[in-house]
């Protein structure tokens, strides 16, 4: 049975995904559909590739994943096919596949030419469900579109090292629900320009010099809880399941004692520094 996914911004009030999906059963009786998010911030290229990036591999190989965020055809907002690391990608070549692309290179690109057979407005709903199905019924790329060699990349999901190679210099990506904030830094990155030496990060009017592994480390569970210092709202850095840099409150709720964002006064591209010593 092929799987089909769908990562949105279009919420839960509107119609949108309920016809999309009726769209997909229409031509597809025997097929799964798995929501991976509809509440990406809307035109949020970032958060969307940060949920796809860490969401896709949990899926079979051959999974069709559908990215309906700024999907608008225009000259400069195309409609891209992608197959990487066995998985197919159907979405606008506005960047969002610049996370998965930069560590993985895309077997297949095509850029969808199948438009002048159909009227639509609303192409995740006409274009990318036609595609979508095409590819679950054992369809090549090539039928639905023309071979291209790259994808548009964008420039924040890319730390910069200085010459000297004992700072590196991130953004902000990604905000998750409970308010912490996720960086561009990468473990791999952070493990390979710091080589064990110590360091420090720089957040806005916040610092760190360690990072811990989970959040729970952060805690000295030896101490009778009465007597711990800094449990409930403890700040602290770790690399989170994804593999990147994390600034986070332990235990945080946005909604009434505040979160990393919110406390740290971070937002999306805000800039994060780790300098080595």
């Amino acid at each position: 049975m092929a799987i089909i996914t769908l990562t949105t911004d279009f919420g839960e009030k509107d119609y949108f995904a309920g016809a999309v999906k009726g769209a997909i059963y229409s031509e597809l009786s025997d097929v799964k559909i798995v929501d991976i998010s509809h509440s990406v911030s809307p035109f949020h290229i970032s958060e969307a590739a940060y949920i796809i990036k860490n969401a896709y591999k949990s899926f079979p190989k051959g999974s069709i994943h559908i990215i309906g965020i700024d999907s608008e055809l225009t000259p400069e907002n195309k409609h891209l096919a992608v197959k990487l690391d066995e998985h197919y990608f159907i979405c606008a070549n506005n960047g969002i596949l610049s996370l998965l692309a930069s560590e993985i290179m895309p077997e297949k690109i095509v850029e969808i030419n199948i438009h002048d057979k159909i009227q639509t407005n609303f192409p995740v709903l006409d274009v990318f469900v036609k595609v979508a199905c095409h590819i679950s019924r054992g369809g090549t790329l090539e039928v639905i579109g023309k071979s291209v060699s790259e994808i548009r990349h964008l420039k924040q999901f890319e730390p910069l090292i200085n010459s000297e190679k004992d700072q590196i210099l991130g953004h902000v990506i990604y905000v998750d629900n409970y308010g912490n904030v996720i960086t561009n830094i990468s473990r791999k990155l952070f493990e390979s320009v710091g080589k064990g030496r110590d360091f420090k990060i720089s957040a806005r009017n916040v610092n760190f010099n360690m990072i811990y592994e989970t959040y729970s480390h952060a805690i000295n569970f030896n101490v009778e809880k009465e007597n711990r210092k800094e449990e409930d709202g403890k700040k602290l850095a770790v690399f989170n399941s994804a593999g990147y840099i994390e600034l986070a409150i332990y235990k945080s709720n946005p909604s009434t004692v505040g979160s990393a964002a919110s406390l740290f006064g971070l937002e999306y591209l805000d800039t994060i520094t780790v300098n080595f010593e």
